[in-house]
């Protein structure tokens, strides 16, 4: 039996076009590498989490030292050499993103050598019991590998520059989170504003090969383990809409809090003060952070994932007014201009807020309302609900929750965005503004 005509046709090219095969084998190998630079660097972030705690449980005053003094040396670093691995990375992607950035400009925001200070500074800002996460500068990371392989694309390739940034900021998701479709999900929702890149099959296939790279690493287990969920009824409504609103009112002015903070010309003393001396404006931050960590016997040190897991298991509550501080060390950590994401916080002060709305509300399964929390908190923040909401189902693997978790994030996120602006697009618009400081602000917010 013969093949027909025009698939004989078509497999013939698919076997001829040396540059189709080129690239697709150059997306693959480039997807592996950042996968595995992102387990590393997980890897790393956790070995310095766990020194510091050492240190933090032998001498406990000692925070109050090397706390600020470690802030305040990466921040004169960062500033020095690095201006373009400060703050969370997902901002810089999306400038690099942008149509007005050539590709001598994209430097700025995406690189190997960007890569290589990100690991290092965050990881030493964990070392410092910063309040901060590895995944939003997972992004940056995947991405400045993924872009590294660009100069090997074929002439004519039907992959650009753009699509290996979309492609390695979601690996990074992917691979950070243990969570696959969590990396696709936020390539199609903060990153991808073409149809090519939103639609790409070789693309997706990258982003999954990133994910699985930690799973197999890692092994195919979930950050907090299994969420036994008994029954979703009619009672669940009042505490769950209780969690939704908080959350996205929360995560709004955490948002718009940044946004504030971090822009330009605000008219506080404490900006004009981070303006004129930002090192010592960092080691003050360090400070408060240190004394908010010993206040809270070092609950709100670090990222928040031993926190988080503890509520879920129902191993140890929160205090009531751990939702304020650990609030507080996040977005002082930020503001301080270190490497540092917020993801894990996030999830962590959505964690809290649903545990506090279950003791309030007397509601019987507390781990329910913690995961509604982390979902609604981080849509809240980022505005991304769909990302949010597989995030959790995925480290969590709370299938059983999947529209009571969709319905959280979209109600957070709807909520939030009457408070603030969107997050990633108004840092990236900060961003962008490096290349021309005269410009305004708000005539620069990226393409969406």
């Amino acid at each position: 039996m013969k093949p027909h005509p025009r698939l004989a046709a078509h497999l013939q090219r698919e076997l001829s076009d040396w540059r189709l095969w080129a690239t697709r084998a150059l997306v693959i190998v480039a997807a592996a590498a950042a996968g595995l630079t992102v387990v590393g660097f997980t890897w790393l972030t956790e070995l310095a989490l766990h020194q510091f705690f050492r240190l933090q449980i032998a001498i406990w005053w000692a925070p109050l030292l090397w706390t600020p003094f470690v802030t305040a040396t990466v921040v004169w670093i960062t500033r020095r050499w690095f201006a373009g691995a400060a703050g969370s990375g997902i901002p810089q992607v999306m400038a690099a993103l942008d149509s007005k950035v050539d590709e001598q400009q994209r430097g700025l925001f995406v690189s190997l050598r960007l890569t290589i200070a990100k690991v290092l500074l965050t990881s030493w800002g964990l070392l410092a019991g910063l309040s901060l996460g590895r995944e939003g500068p997972s992004v940056q990371i995947a991405a400045g590998v993924m872009a590294a392989a660009a100069r090997w694309l074929p002439r004519r390739s039907n992959v650009d520059v753009n699509g290996l940034l979309v492609a390695g900021g979601a690996a990074g998701i992917a691979a950070a989170f243990n969570a696959p479709l969590a990396g696709v999900m936020f390539a199609i929702e903060e990153l991808a504003r073409s149809p090519e890149h939103r639609s790409s099959g070789l693309l997706i296939a990258g982003i999954v090969l990133a994910g699985l790279i930690g799973v197999s690493i890692y092994g195919n287990h979930t950050y907090f383990g299994v969420i036994r969920v008994q029954s979703l009824g009619w009672h669940t409504l009042v505490p769950g809409l209780l969690v939704a609103v908080g959350a996205g009112l929360a995560g709004g002015l955490f948002s718009r809090l940044l946004i504030q903070s971090l822009g330009p010309g605000s008219p506080d003393m404490f900006s004009r003060f981070r303006q004129i001396h930002p090192v010592l404006f960092a080691a003050a931050c360090g400070l408060i952070v240190a004394i908010i960590g010993i206040a809270t016997q070092g609950a709100t040190f670090g990222s928040g994932y031993a926190a988080t897991r503890a509520m879920l298991e129902e191993t140890q509550g929160a205090p009531v007014i751990y939702v304020l501080l650990k609030f507080i060390a996040t977005w002082i950590t930020a503001w301080s201009g270190v490497p540092a994401g917020i993801f894990a916080p996030s999830l962590a002060i959505g964690a809290a807020l649903g545990n506090d709305i279950a003791l309030w509300t007397h509601y019987p399964q507390s781990a329910t309302l913690i995961a509604l929390g982390m979902a609604g908190f981080l849509a809240a923040v980022t505005q991304a609900p769909l990302t949010a909401f597989i995030i959790v189902m995925e480290m969590v693997d709370g299938h059983a929750m999947v529209l009571s978790l969709m319905a959280c994030a979209l109600v957070a996120s709807g909520v939030s965005r009457m408070v603030s602006r969107p997050l990633y697009p108004s840092l990236a618009s900060l961003q962008l503004r490096r290349l021309d400081p005269h410009e305004p602000v708000a005539d620069r917010t990226p393409e969406r």
